[in-house]
This record gives structure tokens, sequence and C-alpha cells, in this order.
């Protein structure tokens, strides 16, 4: 499941960076730039996690595909959702809390205790993307203005610090996410840099780290 999500990741956002590189140029000209000079050893990257991503699909349960399928569809048609603003942070949202919650809950037949799980997960990335939407200053961070936005942010990670501190011992581990993620609100700075390697790094680490915590 884990390489399935990372191959579909890889195809989903190289296939996207490639379609709108002329549109990133303003707001991440580092990353176009990049994207412009390596754009055939990406396709070439893109092809080969597509190879990657069909052949893991064949080893994980249906449930399990299906999750992936939708989450596939909602990421083929990123270029044209995030158009809508009110929509972007929703169906983005969705997606990651599908693959990182969806996936093992619904191999291991999961209950209830999904749902607090999902809203912990959820919470997070809602503050993620309102932090990627600031740095790029697009969408509603672009409407609510910078203030509003890490007022907002903030909020949605105290609901998910919340949830998982009264959710129990099986959830507790996932505090590290929001926690993770507290200081990339609190020392918010703009730039592409700060956005690809504080605010997505912080998932990466708070990821990492209730991974351990709960295998512990």
């Amino acid at each position: 499941m884990l390489f399935l999500a990372g191959a579909g990741t890889v195809v989903v956002y190289t296939i996207d960076r490639l379609r709108d590189v002329d549109r990133d140029a303003s707001t991440a000209p580092g990353r176009s730039a990049f994207i412009a000079k390596h754009r055939k050893a990406l396709l070439w990257q893109t092809a080969l996690a597509g190879a990657a991503a069909l052949g893991a699909s064949a080893l994980v349960p249906p449930g399990v595909l299906g999750v992936a399928a939708a989450v596939a569809v909602l990421g083929l048609f990123h270029r044209r959702l995030k158009r809508f603003v009110w929509v972007k942070p929703a169906y983005l949202t969705l997606a990651w809390t599908a693959v990182c919650v969806g996936f093992p809950a619904v191999s291991a037949k999961a209950g209830a205790g999904v749902l607090p799980a999902a809203l912990v997960v959820g919470a997070t990335l809602q503050a993620n993307v309102a932090l990627s939407n600031l740095r790029d200053n697009e969408g509603l961070a672009r409407r609510l203005g910078r203030r509003r936005v890490l007022y907002l942010a903030s909020a949605f990670l105290a609901l998910a610090i919340g949830v998982a501190w009264t959710g129990g011992p099986a959830l507790l581990p996932l505090i590290a996410l929001p926690i993770a993620a507290l200081p990339t609100v609190a020392f918010y700075r703009p730039g592409e840099r700060y956005g690809g390697l504080v605010v997505d790094g912080a998932l990466v680490v708070g990821g990492a780290a209730a991974w351990i915590w709960a295998a512990s």
C-alpha cells in the first residue's frame, strides 16, 4: 500500500506540474525552471512511477484499489479543480486523508475508530493547504489575507491536537502530525523554499514520528 501511495503521488503531481508549468512560474519560479529544464527526465519518471503503481495495485486488496482509483480521478482533475477556491482545500484534504487513513482502514476493515483518525489527519492537512495557498498568494488565502489564514491554520491544528489527545492510546501517536506543523504557522515565512521544505517537510517529520511512536 505504501508503495502504491508513493508511486501514485509521483504520477499525479508530476503530471500536474508538467501541464501547469507556465501558470506556476509566477508562484514557484524555482520549481518551474527545474521542470522546464528536466522535462524529458520527468516524463520518464512519470512513466516509470505509473508502471510501478500498476504493479503495486495487483498486490493490494480490492477495497484499497477502489479508494486509490477514486483518488487518482481527483488527482487527474487537479488542474481544473484547483481553480475553484472553495473546492481546492476540500478535495486535496479528502484525497490525502483517503490515502493516509483510508488505505490502512479499508485493508484492516477498521470500524468507528477511523473517523477520529481521519479528523486528526484531515485537520492537519487543511492547515498545510492553507499555508501552501498563502505562500502562493492564491485561492482563499488571497481573499482572507495573511493574518486570517494563519489564524485558520492554527485553529485546524488545535482541533487536530485536541482530537488526538482525547482519542485514547491508539490515536495519541497521531498528535505528532499537528505538533510538527505548529512551528510552520508560528514562524511562517513567505517564500518557495519555506513552503516546500518547511511546510511540507513538517508533514514528513510528523508522519515519521507518529509511525515510530505507534510501532514502539
